[in-house]
């Protein structure tokens, strides 16, 4: 007989639903025993928050003049585009000069993000062939640690038509599950939330946080005062993400397409997307940060847009032109709407770097990549725009800008060799790539 405790990994449940915890230093991870001398140096692993993965895509890349860093640490100098990020100088890695080399081939905008997180060579004619992303390798390795292996998240829909010999789904999709099949994209912020926190789709009018109240409750008076400060804070945070995705169903479809009515004529749905991109893109943020402060999955892939988008920004008084052709000039609304994209990755650090785990925050234990499947909107993938957030458990060396430009072996798969490495997935080769940067 043993007396039962409550771990880090427990899950907390009700009827029809449950929620993992998120990571509590006065709960200890079962056979985690106190270690004496030398050993007591290592012992403790099991106890270490995990390094979590986020891939962020941004379609049509950036304002020309203005992506760019240089510097180290606090010193760091930005460019405008990335001016959102200034306070994580010194928990950013600017890279420069990687590619692709398979996504030269074909120079339109399917054809350069189908095989942006793998380096795959594309099948052509319409045909669907590209390779597994690595953020689905290390979502193969690691998914059972977790409810949810991978969370791929979109902010605009699929398109499968198909363009310039190339299918248009490559442009929709970085995430692939196998070279055939591109991981589903969850549009729906309600479903997204569900899929972390619900077991029975039947039971989705139900609040997670009504439905575990009572073993909260119980967990509560098991823990220290500052964990339980913590797990209202998570809770509350849990609410509030409930309550906004209520409210945004309740007005209408996503932004960018109008309906040909002023009211519908059908019953609409009670969850549907949010009809403002801002809030759309929003919703998704918080999302992302609660999948990984709570454990319910350890990688999670943001597609902000499509490549070749066709997403306007009223929101911003940009309202005359599609995202797509908008990044064919250096204007000033083409500026206003890189920084809109990069205040959403902003945002997601700064939630991530106010959660504490231990020595660290959930930021220092992340891994966020921020890229773009071209430079410019002149379809140019020979340099590509990348930049990581995050420590990957203090084993990203960050506060640092890379320069590959002109140099050998400068192939973007070599950034998902280290990236995988530091999350404790060694292949010994991917994509084009057979060796990590060690920069990195």
């Amino acid at each position: 007989m043993t007396t039962h405790q409550f771990t880090r990994r427990t899950m907390l449940r009700g009827l029809g639903v449950s929620m993992a915890l998120p990571w509590f230093e006065s709960l200890r991870v079962w056979g985690d025993e106190p270690a004496k001398g030398a050993a007591a140096i290592t012992s403790n692993a099991g106890s270490q928050a995990p390094v979590r993965l986020a891939a962020l895509f941004a379609g049509n890349g950036f304002h020309s003049k203005e992506w760019w860093a240089k510097g180290t640490g606090r010193d760091m100098q930005l460019g405008k585009v990335l001016e959102p990020l200034a306070a994580f100088r010194e928990k950013m890695l600017f890279v420069r000069g990687l590619y692709n080399a398979e996504a030269l081939k074909g120079n339109i905008h399917s054809s350069q993000t189908g095989n942006l997180l793998s380096g795959a060579p594309l099948a052509s004619g319409g045909d669907i062939r590209s390779g597994t992303s690595f953020d689905q390798l290390l979502a193969q390795h690691h998914g059972n640690s977790t409810k949810v292996p991978s969370l791929v998240l979109a902010c605009e829909k699929s398109n499968p038509s198909v363009h310039k010999n190339y299918s248009m789904l490559y442009s929709s999709h970085i995430s692939w599950s196998s070279p055939t099949t591109p991981t589903p994209l969850e549009l729906y912020p309600a479903l997204a939330f569900d899929r972390l926190f619900k077991d029975e789709a039947s039971r989705a009018d139900k609040s997670v946080l009504d439905a575990i109240l009572g073993d909260a409750t119980d967990l509560r008076r098991r823990i220290s005062t500052a964990d339980q400060r913590k797990l209202d804070e998570y809770l509350d945070s849990v609410r509030d993400v409930e309550q906004r995705i209520d409210r945004a169903g309740q007005r209408g479809q996503l932004q960018g397409w109008r309906p040909t009515l002023e009211k519908p004529n059908i019953p609409r749905p009670a969850n549907g997307l949010p009809q403002d991109i801002a809030e759309h893109m929003r919703l998704m943020c918080d999302i992302l940060v609660l999948g990984f402060q709570t454990d319910a999955t350890r990688i999670c892939t943001l597609k902000l847009n499509n490549d070749h988008s066709s997403l306007r920004f009223p929101n911003l008084g940009v309202d005359y032109m599609i995202h797509h052709l908008l990044s064919h000039s250096d204007t000033a609304d083409w500026l206003k709407v890189n920084q809109f994209f990069l205040t959403q990755l902003a945002y997601i650090a700064t939630k991530l770097d106010a959660i504490q785990e231990g020595d660290r925050t959930a930021l220092d234990n992340s891994m966020i990549l921020f890229c773009s499947s071209m430079l410019t909107g002149n379809h140019d993938a020979s340099n590509l725009p990348v930049l990581v957030l995050g420590g990957g458990g203090g084993r990203i060396k960050t506060g640092q800008c890379l320069d590959y430009a002109g140099k050998p072996n400068r192939q973007m798969c070599r950034l998902y060799l280290s990236l995988m490495d530091k999350a404790g997935l060694r292949p010994k080769a991917f994509g084009d790539a057979t060796q990590p940067l060690d920069e990195v």
